[in-house]
């Protein structure tokens, strides 16, 4: 297929090979002299069976496909192109001067993308040839784009990875290091000492947490996210969490409550990437809440064996008009921390890819008597 024009924006056709197929050869002349001054490369075919065999010789953009032939019809032989083809087979145009509604279904059943009715219009064929054939190039331009955004993605997502795993190793070091000294490990520090000290644990620990994301963010988006199903107690999962956050809570004095169904549900799910999931969601919780707040998290049956996870905060909500973000990469609102914590933007996106690979939901909504309420919906079984 011949590229576009570089003076203009206009689809330069030039070049374009069609094959003719007709067993009249008086069509086939008439055709060749409305096409012949459009500078297209024509080959021509008088039967089915020929057509099928040139297709394969050369790279063809475009077929006039008479429907009455001798042997194979034009249908058939555009259902046999198709077969062999598929989706990168050369439309179809079909020659008749049928124009009953049920031989037009046909046509396009059997793959067709427009007619050329008998006797033929010059100005209608050249245009509906032109259209047709600006699709398919245009098509063929937006594949290649996908195909290179692909690649493109796919050679992000690894730099990405390989550059959070080298440097997650360091950065663990560090914030281990300053846990050592703050611990008075090698002595006593000063006051000044401590609070440095503490600066640097503060930032290493966000530099982890972003490192981590990101690894997790490349994993997801490479399709290397894999599940680990296995019966699991919810409740046991949710109650870990929230043992966890409670003590990060407990530096702004907000609580945790955990408000369970009495039955203890039993899934098939993945127990880490759920626990990593209603993490998230606590620590956003007490995140941007008020110091003192209360986050209350619940735990409901829902029809068909599914269950419901809910986490209520007492912040300001989602605001008008940002929620298309909320759970997007990189994606960050308005609202603000209220303890000045530091946010990375993969956090929810990260929630909503392994909630998605688990079969189930996430959404968000604000509540009526203020703060916001984020519900994740988990089926009763997930496929590994």
């Amino acid at each position: 297929m011949p590229a576009a024009s570089d003076e203009s924006d206009l689809i330069d056709l030039k070049g374009c090979k069609i094959l003719l197929v007709d067993d009249d050869r008086l069509n086939i002349r008439i055709l060749r002299s409305m096409l012949q001054n459009e500078g297209y490369v024509l080959a021509e075919a008088d039967s089915a069976e020929s057509a099928l065999v040139l297709y394969d010789d050369f790279q063809l953009d475009l077929v006039l496909l008479d429907v009455l032939l001798p042997g194979m019809t034009g249908f058939d032989a555009c259902r046999e192109l198709r077969k062999r083809h598929s989706a990168k087979a050369a439309p179809v145009m079909f020659i008749t001067a049928k124009q009953e509604a049920e031989d037009v279904v046909e046509g396009f059943s059997a793959g067709g993308v427009d007619y050329v009715m008998k006797p033929f219009r010059q100005k209608e064929v050249v245009a509906r040839i032109r259209t047709h054939l600006q699709i398919r190039l245009l098509s063929e331009r937006q594949s290649t784009l996908v195909d290179q955004l692909s690649r493109a993605n796919a050679a992000k997502n690894k730099f990405l990875g390989m550059a959070a795993h080298d440097l997650r190793n360091p950065l663990a070091s560090i914030r281990g290091l300053a846990e050592f000294l703050r611990d008075g490990t090698v002595g006593e520090l000063t006051t000044d000492q401590l609070e440095l000290i503490n600066l640097i644990h503060q930032a290493s620990q966000n530099m982890v947490s972003l490192v981590n994301d990101l690894l997790d963010v490349a994993t997801i988006e490479a399709g290397e996210l894999r599940l680990m199903i296995a019966p699991v107690a919810l409740a046991d999962v949710i109650e870990k969490s929230v043992a966890m956050n409670a003590r990060e809570a407990a530096r702004k004095k907000t609580a945790i409550l955990f408000e369970q169904c009495e039955a203890t549900p039993v899934l098939n799910l993945d127990a880490d990437k759920i626990r990593q999931v209603v993490d998230n969601l606590l620590s956003n919780a007490v995140k941007y809440s008020p110091p003192g707040s209360t986050v209350r998290v619940g735990l409901r049956a829902l029809p068909l064996g599914a269950h419901a996870v809910t986490v209520r905060d007492q912040g300001k909500g989602i605001p008008e008009g940002e929620r298309d973000r909320l759970f997007k990469d990189f994606s960050r609102l308005s609202v603000q921390p209220t303890g000045g914590e530091k946010s990375t933007g993969l956090g929810l996106a990260i929630c909503r890819k392994i909630v998605d690979a688990h079969g189930g939901s996430i959404v968000a909504e604000n509540l009526p008597a203020g703060g916001c309420e984020f519900r994740v919906t988990l089926p009763s079984s997930t496929q590994a």
